[in-house]
């Protein structure tokens, strides 16, 4: 019933067009998202004890599917609303925070931005330079941060900061809310190749001052910050960017799909050629494997089991495949998958950061090598 309310949705209020010129423009079309909350789309990551309807990774994970195999200027949004926002919130929020902020989730889609990474910092995030230091009700924030999607439309970024010195790496970190419009915040655009409406921003602190009750948790939760970051929402962060892939990849399947039944060379469609019809068959099969083990790593997380070597796997090998099935179908295309006027020139550029997005394939590997403690 979602998916059916949900592809309504899209054909009336994402059109393929208004998809299309979203991307051109790289913007961000803020009143679809909050139709997407007034459909009670964000309520799937909050408690009803707050407004929501109650966690349901599959039910996220279907809808970040789908917006994603329209425009990733609309799932990216999605996502740092009922994800960064409602899940960590819930997870790891304060009282007063979930009781402030959970109910703007659902009604208005409250957007949450990532600001984890630095110039310097990818992989080894507990290396992180950006400090906060205490000053009497305050925290006050220096330092800068790298790949913050979204920045300029968030209300907050969800902000890793350093509260004591290097040397204590993960026992001295904090997670802030800081508001986006608050004085001393410099954004610097960066321009990618895909995920356009968004945007992504360098973003510089100086001498930035938010009270402490800021702090993820309250005043409690300084310090703290490492065992919040690394707990179940990053699990549900990897199935979130293989959910993105299987969009992206599902749009590519289905355009090529129709092209080779369209396209006709030597009197017939190219459909009936050999070659052809292997690639689609193969893309089909890998897109049903990439499914199969996003749903099944949904459902897995739904009963509260854990998933850290799942959610792994499933990003690594629905990221890996998702690009491969992509650049497979824009070869079945032609020439006319590297044009602007089809769709695939653009699932071809959202597609390429997929194994790079919320960690890398690389680091997956490494990360279930050792959750499965194979021997060094």
């Amino acid at each position: 019933m979602l998916r059916d309310t949900l592809e309504r949705f899209i054909e009336r209020e994402m059109p393929l067009e208004a998809a299309r010129q979203w991307d051109r423009d790289n913007h961000f079309p803020l009143e679809v998202h909050r139709k997407l909350a007034e459909l009670g789309l964000m309520a799937l990551a909050v408690p009803e004890a707050y407004g929501g309807a109650g966690r349901d990774i599959e039910a996220i994970v279907t809808v970040i599917e789908l917006l994603s195999a329209r425009s990733m200027a609309v799932a990216g949004p999605y996502i740092q609303s009922a994800c960064y926002a409602g899940l960590n919130l819930a997870e790891v929020g304060s009282e007063q925070q979930k009781q402030t902020l959970l109910p703007r989730v659902v009604e208005e889609g409250l957007i949450f931005a990532y600001g984890i990474s630095e110039p310097d910092v990818g992989a080894d995030v507990a290396a992180v330079r950006c400090t906060g230091r205490v000053d009497g009700e305050m925290l006050v924030i220096n330092g800068s941060k790298r790949f913050c999607s979204g920045a300029r439309i968030a209300q907050y970024i969800y902000t890793l900061v350093r509260t004591g010195p290097r040397e204590e790496r993960h026992r001295n970190l904090s997670l802030v809310l800081v508001p986006t419009e608050t004085a001393g915040i410099t954004y610097t655009a960066q321009d990618t190749l895909g995920l356009k409406g968004t945007g992504t921003y360098d973003v510089s602190f100086a001498e930035v001052a938010v009270p402490l009750d800021h702090v993820v948790g309250g005043k409690d939760g300084l310090n703290r910050g490492w065992p919040m970051l690394v707990g179940p929402g990053l699990d549900i962060e990897k199935l979130e960017v293989a959910a993105m892939a299987l969009g992206i990849a599902t749009a590519a399947v289905d355009e090529a799909w129709r092209y080779a039944e369209e396209r006709e060379q030597f009197g017939k469609p190219i459909s009936s050629f050999q070659s052809v019809r292997h690639m689609l068959a193969e893309a089909k099969t890998r897109l049903y494997a990439c499914r199969c083990l996003t749903y099944q790593t949904a459902r897995q997380l739904d009963r509260d089991e854990p998933a850290a070597v799942e959610t792994a796997m499933a990003k690594l090998f629905v990221c890996d495949t998702a690009r491969d099935i992509v650049l497979s179908c824009q070869q079945v295309m032609g020439a006319y998958g590297y044009v602007r006027d089809f769709d695939m020139e653009r699932h071809v550029r959202d597609i390429l950061v997929m194994p790079i997005l919320g960690g890398s394939s690389a680091i997956q590997k490494n990360n279930i090598c050792s959750l499965l403690k194979l021997r060094k």
